[in-house]
């Protein structure tokens, strides 16, 4: 069932994604060749804990996993798409790795969710335009996230810029509504066809996030049950913001 968020609540989640975008662009500013992955893990759970507020995905338990996610933080590296385990994965960032920053933050009692994807140092011209387009296609996403639209408007936008850039859009993986709950209705997949799925109406809180591959679109899941890679091992990158949906232009609050 889709919830929409009221006014005064809309006004907490302002302030936590404000919050949200200063941890993120904090953590960015870390990753360089030779940070270790539990390096960002610790300095995103010491941000968080400064501001009072808490780390929404630490110790939650997603639909069909097997045990809670075990960090405050994901940061998948090159060809892990999404919810790699900084605290199991004492991974080494090196020169030219291609790192996604993603997390939940909650204020307030209400949750935001947002991810970026940075360059370790000096990155290949086709790891930057990766990166570029990732981004590029986020913001045509939010474009469509206007009250009486649908979720395919927003997925048509974002498969219609990259498919034909080569890119290849991570089957099954999706936005998604967030707000009480990390994951909430509607599903917000990145590919659609517009006027289908569910309408969206002024309210509603939805993470826009798509995730594209240098490759094929075919995804695995790691043994740790958690982290999603590409499956023929290429890079991929991962942009995310969570909004506002208006009458007008969406409001984004992790900006």
């Amino acid at each position: 069932m889709i919830k929409t968020k009221k006014p005064e609540e809309i006004e907490i989640m302002k302030e936590g994604g404000r919050r949200h975008a200063f941890i993120l662009s904090e953590l960015a500013k870390m990753v360089a060749p030779g940070i270790s992955t539990q390096i960002l893990e610790d300095k995103a759970r010491e941000l968080i804990e400064q501001g009072g507020d808490k780390a929404a995905f630490l110790n939650y338990t997603p639909r069909g996993a097997k045990r809670p996610y075990p960090a405050a933080l994901c940061v998948s590296v090159n060809n892990e798409i999404v919810h790699g385990i900084p605290n199991e994965n004492s991974m080494i960032l090196q020169e030219g790795d291609v790192v996604t920053l993603d997390l939940g933050l909650v204020h307030g009692g209400l949750i935001t969710d947002s991810a970026i994807t940075v360059g370790v140092g000096n990155v290949s011209d086709e790891n930057k335009k990766l990166m570029e387009h990732c981004r590029e296609a986020l913001y045509l996403g939010i474009k469509e996230a206007k009250g009486g639209n649908h979720v395919g408007d927003i997925g048509f936008a974002i498969e219609s810029f990259v498919r034909p850039l080569g890119y290849g859009l991570s089957e099954g993986l999706a936005g998604h509504g967030v707000g009480y709950k990390v994951h909430e209705d509607p599903f917000v997949p990145n590919e659609g066809r517009p006027g289908q799925g569910e309408k969206l109406i002024p309210g509603m809180v939805i993470a826009i996030e798509p995730m594209i591959t240098l490759g094929s679109s075919k995804i695995t899941l790691d043994k740790d049950g958690y982290t999603y890679k590409t499956k023929d091992g290429s890079n991929a990158a991962h942009c995310e913001h969570t909004i506002v949906v208006t009458e007008g232009d969406p409001i984004i609050l992790t900006k």
